[in-house]
């Protein structure tokens, strides 16, 4: 069954809605900078469920322009730049090249297991796990696995290690991180980043799997294909990607 996503701009209307409730009954009791930090910190972890980006922005933004808009509230210059910061916090420049936050829908990795079997025990690398969406996922399909997950923004790591206790989550670089431990490693990343997965899946051991949600490998025929929910492919292919990809090219 498929999540179903209320139309833009609705997430952001209702986003702003709920920061105004938050910020006009923090009033009663905090100072007016700590009610705007508190509402500010609501929409921008509001921003969490929308995909793009510069939607992403508008939603954590939209609540401190829409204040200062109004004139209604006295605060001290430095007071606007809380809510940048707390954007930068959740989504640090290091990681704007790569997906900010793409959720794996529920259920879009079911069929996997039977694609692509894995013993009991085996590690499995969800890379850039967001809020753990692929490692809920993940362990649906592959429950006796060891799941681990790498997300570089620290607020998303802490929200994901609370909603994933039995999964090994660590902040790291995932381009930095060493993939050579992993049978498998997934991937819900965007088609730019795609190229540094097939340089990255170098490091895997042969008879290792790399999955890829929606986005193919450049220059790699696919060891299967698997069509989830809501018409997205999963791209399965299994290391030596490297050496696959140039043999491809040369032929």
């Amino acid at each position: 069954m498929t999540r179903l996503r209320p139309p833009w701009p609705l997430p952001a209307v209702l986003a702003w809605a709920l920061c105004w409730l938050v910020y006009l009954t923090a009033l009663r009791a905090l100072a007016p900078v700590a009610a705007m930090l508190l509402a500010s910190a609501v929409g921008v972890l509001a921003s969490l469920v929308v995909v793009r980006w510069w939607r992403r922005a508008l939603v954590a933004l939209g609540f401190p322009l829409s204040l200062a808009l109004t004139g209604s509230a006295l605060l001290p210059p430095w007071a606007w730049l809380l809510p940048v910061a707390m954007l930068l916090l959740l989504y640090p420049v290091h990681a704007w090249r790569d997906a900010p936050l793409f959720p794996t829908p529920e259920g879009a990795l079911d069929g996997l297991a039977q694609c692509v079997p894995l013993p009991d025990g085996a590690r499995v690398l969800d890379a850039g796990c967001g809020v753990g969406d692929g490692l809920r996922a993940l362990r649906r399909a592959y429950p006796r696995a060891r799941l681990e997950g790498l997300e570089w923004s620290w607020p998303l790591r802490w929200i994901c290690a609370l909603r994933c206790p039995w999964a090994r989550v660590r902040r790291s670089d995932i381009w930095g991180a060493d993939w050579s431990g992993y049978q498998m490693v997934y991937l819900f990343q965007r088609p730019e980043s795609m190229s540094r997965a097939l340089i990255k899946s170098g490091e895997m051991v042969p008879g290792s799997w790399l999955v890829s949600l929606e986005f193919a490998l450049p220059d790699v025929p696919a060891s299967a294909r698997l069509q989830a929910p809501g018409g997205r492919c999963i791209w399965i292919y299994r290391a030596p990607c490297l050496e696959t990809a140039a043999a491809f090219t040369v032929s």
